[in-house]
């Protein structure tokens, strides 16, 4: 976090009193793609965030904006269609949620930057909306609840960003608890810390810099196979109105009337679930063994049901299946590139970055960037 440096540029471009916000990105440990089925996620917030230095402007109705890491800047007003940056959407985003709920947004001054990777399945766009999100509503005293919040980012990304994300990232970055994890009933929002003191372990994010983008068409190719699913399932069981819902033997019954590719995306979530409850009653028991053990087989889903795996994330994986000390490892984020997340004992962790660095090297021409995160807090106003 450098406010400093946020502080400095908003002066240079704007005037006015100001007050500045922050909001974590995140990680999740187990259930990926589960969210926007209904299922659970396990998300944590992590020490890297954005933060943002705003001004608000009530007899304007422009938003002026600087992306200080990226040396950009946009203005636009709400009713902006044309955006020059991708980033704007996300802020643009934000004021036409909170503008269909009432709550008539003037304009404002902002400068956002922070440490969130960009592209590496941590978040920076969920991180993005919570703190714009969040100022807005302190500063014009909207009243929304943290879980209006998150809502409101995700239907950001869903009508402005054409991104059909579940809420896992948003709720992370509002709720987010240092220690802690929180497991996120998708279907009725109802959530429940999960204690994680992996003493003696280290969580080790390797990032391939291959890039990703869950605006791709892939992403939402996947959750249309699931709402396929489920649609084919329902024609029985009326009862199934998401894959939260489905069994395996229910899928196993329909598996002659639906495509292969449909049958192993359903397969995938329907799996992933269930890992997720085994890793959350493992970590109360500070069983890290059985956590580790659940993140190899869902990269091993990922990556052969779900296919969203790439060679570079594989290789990562499975340096760590033949490494002693690593005890989990698997793709994290939307997919397609981005980062590997593994839990390794924290007296090996140097060995595994170096050999994992100098073996990714050797076959793809560069290493990998090493991200060290903590759990962490969520977003708040700082000043």
């Amino acid at each position: 976090m450098n406010i400093e440096q946020l502080t400095k540029v908003f002066k240079q471009n704007f005037t006015g009193d100001y007050a500045v916000f922050s909001a974590p990105g995140r990680i999740n440990i187990i259930g990926e793609h589960t969210d926007y089925n209904n299922g659970f996620v396990l998300p944590g917030a992590i020490n890297k965030t954005i933060d943002l230095v705003i001004h608000i402007n009530k007899d304007s109705n422009i938003i002026n904006a600087v992306a200080n890491d990226l040396n950009e800047k946009e203005s636009f007003t709400k009713d902006t269609t044309e955006t020059k940056y991708h980033w704007t959407k996300y802020i643009l985003g934000v004021v036409g949620e909170l503008n269909k709920l009432g709550c008539n947004i003037p304009g404002f001054d902002c400068v956002f930057g922070g440490d969130v990777p960009i592209g590496s399945g941590m978040s920076s766009s969920a991180a993005l909306e919570s703190v714009v999100g969040l100022a807005l509503n302190e500063l014009l005293d909207l009243n929304l609840s943290r879980f209006q919040l998150a809502k409101v980012g995700q239907m950001s990304e869903h009508n402005y960003v054409g991104v059909r994300c579940g809420i896992m990232d948003q709720f992370a970055s509002l709720f987010g608890d240092e220690g802690k994890l929180v497991k996120l009933d998708c279907r009725s929002l109802e959530y429940e810390m999960i204690p994680f003191n992996p003493i003696g372990y280290s969580i080790v994010l390797l990032d391939t810099k291959v890039s990703h983008s869950l605006a791709s068409s892939e992403y939402n190719k996947r959750r249309a196979s699931c709402e396929e699913g489920v649609s084919i399932i329902a024609t029985k069981y009326k009862e199934v109105k998401s894959l939260r819902d489905v069994t395996i033997d229910m899928l196993e019954e329909f598996i002659d009337d639906m495509s292969i590719e449909t049958y192993k995306r359903c397969l995938y979530v329907v799996g992933e679930i269930d890992r997720l409850q085994k890793a959350c009653e493992a970590l109360k028991e500070n069983d890290l063994i059985t956590v580790g053990k659940l993140m190899f087989e869902t990269h091993d889903g990922l990556q052969v049901l779900y296919e969203v795996s790439c060679d570079e994330l594989d290789f990562l994986v499975q340096i760590a299946k033949g490494f002693d000390g690593a005890i989990g490892s698997r793709v994290m984020g939307g997919g397609f590139g981005g980062c590997t997340i593994s839990l390794v004992e924290t007296n090996k962790e140097h060995d595994f970055i170096e050999q994992s660095s100098k073996r990714f090297k050797e076959k793809f021409g560069h290493v990998p960037v090493v991200h060290e995160v903590k759990i962490a807090s969520g977003a708040r106003r700082i000043m």
